[in-house]
């Protein structure tokens, strides 16, 4: 009996060891984890550049006067022909800014108070191939300020271009990846993970020239560039 209960003790120290074996085994990792997988991340960026096919101008109507009263009425007088003109051609035109406020001479050395000044600003699009003539009329008829022509694009437009810059950008990631997995000896696989990064606009380059027989406005804007980035981790093979 005595031999009998000693091999039963072996026999249970030996199937609790292996009990406590079987617990504190990790299983194996799924095909595709990517926390348990070699992998390579590259970022890319891609710039599409088009030319502006909307044209935003900007004009102001001033007006100074010894009365607050007197300076809204002759900038209001102004702006309603600004106004009526840029109409009859065809052009939306909305108030983006309207300021009245003490006007102050300085030349003394002194803060002297010398009237009132008034302003309201346009703005208003064009086709960019009638920016001059729009700036032209604007002025013909009231404005006393251009103060911003911008050349940019259309909403559609500029989401179509921003498609093909991060169609770019994706290409131009996985190029690097491959690079640096052909370099080790290996290839790149499956996408494990994409990230959008920033995107840039930058609407234009305007120059400027006035034709000196005619007296008119005309522009020459540049290209309108849309970009884009994205960072992708590849699985390596």
């Amino acid at each position: 009996m005595k031999r009998t209960s000693i091999l039963l003790t072996v026999l249970v120290v030996l199937l609790a060891g292996c009990t406590g074996a079987v617990t504190n085994a990790t299983p194996n990792a799924e095909p595709g984890d990517s926390s348990n997988t070699n992998s390579v991340t590259a970022s890319g960026s891609e710039s599409v550049t088009a030319a502006p096919d909307v044209a935003v101008v900007v004009v102001g109507v001033e007006a100074t006067a010894d009365s607050a009263a007197a300076a809204r009425s002759q900038v209001a007088a102004d702006a309603d022909s600004l106004r009526t003109a840029l109409a009859d051609a065809g052009y939306e035109v909305e108030t983006v800014d309207f300021r009245l406020a003490p006007e102050y001479d300085h030349s003394a050395g002194q803060r002297e108070q010398v009237g009132y000044r008034a302003v309201h600003v346009f703005e208003f699009e064009a086709e960019p191939d009638a920016a001059g003539d729009a700036v032209d009329l604007a002025v013909d008829n009231g404005a006393t300020a251009v103060q911003n022509v911008r050349f940019e694009l259309s909403d559609d437009h500029r989401a179509e271009l921003r498609q093909q810059a991060l169609q770019g950008a994706v290409n131009d990631a996985r190029s690097d990846a491959e690079a640096v997995a052909g370099a080790a000896n290996r290839s790149i696989g499956t996408e494990l993970s994409m990230q959008v990064g920033s995107s840039g606009y930058s609407p234009y380059e305007v120059r400027y020239t006035a034709d000196a027989a005619e007296g008119g406005t005309s522009f020459e804007p540049g290209p309108v560039s849309v970009t884009a980035s994205v960072t992708v981790t590849y699985e390596l093979e």
